[in-house]
């Protein structure tokens, strides 16, 4: 038994008339996998969809569309199939023609081993296997996902949801594995959804974090995952491979991700770090330095008013904050330790160590101030403002009038005691 391609004039010509009944598939929806042919009975070239059975006989015609895979059943037992379109003709005579259409040769082998199963034998039926993308079957993750970003050096943890679609790779394997019998026995429609999927959302949230676990180690960051479908779903593929596309004859094409709900604490990590990098960029250039450094100094002139401590030790402080400040820009500018890497900054070897400032030799007349190092002439620090130190007290023996240094008990010219 099996099907024989009809010519199309014979079904739409004159020739229609004759036909005992034609079979076309049932209506099938974004979810539907498989769905039962339905009878279209013949009244002069007026057609009349009964739907009401899909049991063939010996003449029959079976119109098969575009990503479609039609099966010939009797009793359970695949007899022949097509999976390309057009209108065949069921010759019971015939050996099974075996139209493999986009899977080439290679399906006839999931045929041999799939045809011999079943249950037992009452009727011919027709059925017919969805090819498109199956899309928008929805999931979510109820547990926290881990997962290791080096952008930001820790562990983060998040829900995740979105949505993904399949494929059929394999009809024989999908027919074998995954139909229920009761699908063909009571010959009806099944929908990949409800209680039925429930099971395989549970197998793709579970292979999820291997999935992510390489999409980590391979460097990228979780903030642009939302942008990653191609990718993702190459990770998922590779994830499920073996008990989805090897075992079950489907497999995933397309994974959407919608943006991932952070912990409070991942949350608080990816703020912080953001803030910093902004600060970073920011300072790169030369004349944000200046204006960042002006902002602090303003800001120290203000404080200084609201200072119970005095304006001096305001100044002093504010004096002193500058001069590291610069000094630590400068080192930067020198020995930049961040460049832009992977959408953000990666963490570079510092080429030179900084030099610890040196103070200078106070000229003749002048003092070096004991803060900032700075030389001068005057009663205050130029750089700093802070006072000159008060010139040290001079002592002379009042026995002999001898000059006495700091800490003499006694003086060294007569050793009176001081």
């Amino acid at each position: 038994m099996g099907i024989i391609r009809a010519a199309i004039n014979a079904v739409t010509g004159g020739l229609a008339d004759t036909w005992l009944e034609v079979i076309e598939p049932s209506p099938m929806g974004e979810h539907t996998v498989i769905a039962p042919g339905q009878l279209v009975t013949q009244n002069g070239k007026n057609q009349n969809k009964k739907g009401s059975s899909n049991i063939v006989s010996n003449g029959s015609i079976i119109h098969v569309y575009d990503k479609q895979m039609m099966i010939l059943v009797d009793g359970g037992k695949i007899v022949d199939y097509t999976a390309e379109p057009g209108y065949f003709k069921v010759d019971n005579s015939s050996m099974p023609s075996l139209f493999n259409g986009q899977f080439g040769d290679a399906i006839k082998e999931s045929f041999s081993r799939i045809k011999y199963g079943g249950v037992s034998s009452q009727s011919q039926h027709v059925f017919y296997i969805n090819l498109k993308e199956i899309k928008n079957l929805k999931f979510g993750t109820t547990s926290p996902v881990q997962y290791y970003d080096a952008f930001y050096d820790a562990e983060l943890f998040m829900g995740l949801h979105g949505s993904y679609s399949i494929e059929i790779t394999d009809p024989f394997k999908f027919y074998q594995q995954v139909i229920p019998n009761e699908i063909i026995t009571e010959n009806r429609s099944l929908e990949f959804e409800g209680e039925f999927i429930r099971m395989y959302n549970e197998e793709f949230v579970t292979e999820l974090g291997t999935a992510f676990n390489q999409y980590s180690a391979d460097g990228n960051r979780i903030s642009f995952i939302t942008s990653k479908s191609k990718e993702m779903a190459k990770y998922m593929r590779d994830a499920l491979d073996d008990d989805w596309n090897e075992n079950r004859g489907f497999a995933i094409s397309h994974v959407s991700m919608m943006p991932p709900k952070y912990s409070d604490k991942s949350q608080e990590i990816i703020d912080k770090r953001a803030a910093m990098g902004s600060t970073v960029s920011y300072l790169r250039d030369g004349a944000n330095q200046q204006a960042y450094m002006a902002q602090n100094i303003a800001e120290g002139i203000n404080a200084a008013g609201h200072n119970e401590g005095g304006a001096m030790n305001a100044f002093l402080g504010m004096g002193m904050a500058q001069n590291m400040g610069g000094g630590v820009m400068g080192t930067y500018m020198q020995n930049p330790q961040y460049t832009p890497q992977n959408g953000g900054y990666q963490q570079q070897p510092m080429q030179q160590q900084q030099q610890a400032p040196q103070q200078q030799a106070a000229p003749a007349g002048g003092w070096t101030c004991p803060s900032c190092g700075a030389t001068n002439n005057g009663n205050f620090c130029s750089e700093c403002g802070g006072k000159k130190p008060d010139a040290p007290k001079k002592r002379f023996c009042g026995n002999c009038g001898a000059q006495l240094t700091e800490g003499q008990k006694f003086c060294p010219e007569c050793g009176t005691k001081q």
